[in-house]
């Protein structure tokens, strides 16, 4: 077996790889019968010359390869048919703007292993960069909210390029009473809550957040539990609030007075109400200034992201008068950071964790085996055809 990692062609560059080179070294250590190859990249955090340097093959050419690991979607002239990748697709929720991919997928007789579906058998996913989303979200609405207010000035994230550093950059500002809410209680939201402990920013409850006045600058999480309830008054179920969305209502409103920065992190489906309605923004106890949407759904759970962002021109702004999208940063605008891939801000410290666990629970069952079917859940298409899983993209297939 030959197994390949790809090079990213996402613009703006994507700097991230599925193994770092101490990680290939570590698995040709634990599985010398396969063979390793990096495809040549001038943009990966980590230089071709890093990998050549502790032996590791890199080459121009790698169509010889079995199965290639990438990290974000593949460029459909640069498939290779009759082989097997793993990678985001970035299509199993139908996503309209990857329908060509999955067609030429299928055309060209790929196997294709999508790591948002690699699952243990209770369904909680094994790989993603989620958290490191949090983290590079969280450094984006501190760096949004000092050009906001002119109070401090911050290096972009992927300009230190090391999470250490980002936090003691972030310990040092001054906050006085800044008031934070976030949203969710998946990996992004753990990355958003180390950063704001590590930063000793206050923790307070919900009900605290809304009724008591600001001493210090201090924050408060939201989970599905705090935001939606059941509009005929019965109990919090979670898995009625998820097979029954419409039967909910969401109680965001509550803290559009009491927030400056929101940071959402949350899980969203188009069933779901938004967390307040664009109209909402006119009013004038409407007191957030600055939105980090991590989830960035455009048109979503945050009915002013607009637009999808990059890590080079990152935010834009909504004026409250007009009802529109306008330049960021005036006095009259939300301002709104909506980055699609924060974690290829600190490439390395995301590559590294990303890399560990692939290595760890990934990788044994490529060369050994399918215990427990993990890789056959994650397979979206084999043989040319849909699995029985993903059935359902049949019609998106389709067109």
């Amino acid at each position: 077996m030959k197994i390949g990692l790809l090079r990213e062609w996402k613009k703006p560059a994507d700097k991230r790889v599925a193994l770092t080179p101490e990680q290939c070294v570590q698995f040709l250590n634990k599985f010398p019968e396969v063979d390793l190859v990096v495809e040549e990249s001038l943009d990966r955090t980590f230089p071709d010359k890093a990998y050549t340097k502790l032996g590791i093959a890199v080459a121009k050419d790698i169509s010889d390869c079995d199965v290639l690991f990438g990290i974000k979607e593949v460029p459909i002239e640069k498939l290779i048919p009759n082989k097997t990748y793993c990678f985001f697709s970035h299509t199993i929720k139908q996503q309209a703007y990857n329908r060509d991919l999955l067609q030429a997928i299928l055309e060209k007789n790929i196997t294709l292993i999508d790591y948002e579906t690699l699952t243990w058998s209770e369904g909680g996913r094994i790989l993603g960069f989620g958290k490191w989303a949090g983290i590079a979200g969280v450094y984006n609405a501190f760096l949004t909210w000092g050009k906001k207010t002119n109070q401090f000035s911050l290096p972009p994230a992927y300009e230190t390029d090391d999470y250490e550093e980002s936090l003691r950059l972030l310990s040092e500002l001054d906050l006085s009473k800044l008031r934070v809410v976030f949203t969710g209680n998946g990996r992004v939201a753990a990355g958003i809550r180390e950063v704001l402990e590590q930063m000793k920013l206050k923790e307070c409850s919900p009900q605290e957040f809304v009724s008591q006045p600001p001493r210090n600058a201090h924050f408060t999480q939201l989970t599905s539990w705090d935001l939606y309830h059941r509009k005929d008054g019965g109990p919090w179920d979670i898995q009625h609030f998820y097979e029954n969305h419409e039967d909910y209502c969401c109680e965001f409103d509550n803290f559009l007075s009491h927030a400056d920065i929101l940071i959402n992190g949350m899980y969203w489906e188009d069933s779901m109400p938004p967390l307040f309605n664009v109209q909402d923004t006119k009013q004038s106890n409407f007191a957030i200034k600055v939105i980090a949407d991590i989830t960035c759904d455009v048109e979503g759970s945050v009915p002013i992201t607009m637009e999808a962002t990059n890590i080079y021109n990152p935010t834009f702004g909504w004026s409250k008068s007009e009802q529109k999208q306008v330049a960021p940063f005036g006095e009259d605008t939300i301002d709104i950071m909506a980055v699609t891939n924060l974690p290829t801000e600190l490439p390395k410290n995301a590559s590294e964790e990303f890399g560990t666990l692939l290595l760890k629970y990934v990788l044994p069952l490529v060369v050994n085996g399918d215990k427990g079917s993990i890789l056959k859940r994650a397979t979206i298409t084999s043989g040319g055809a849909l699995t029985k899983n993903y059935q359902y993209l049949t019609d998106f297939v389709n067109g």
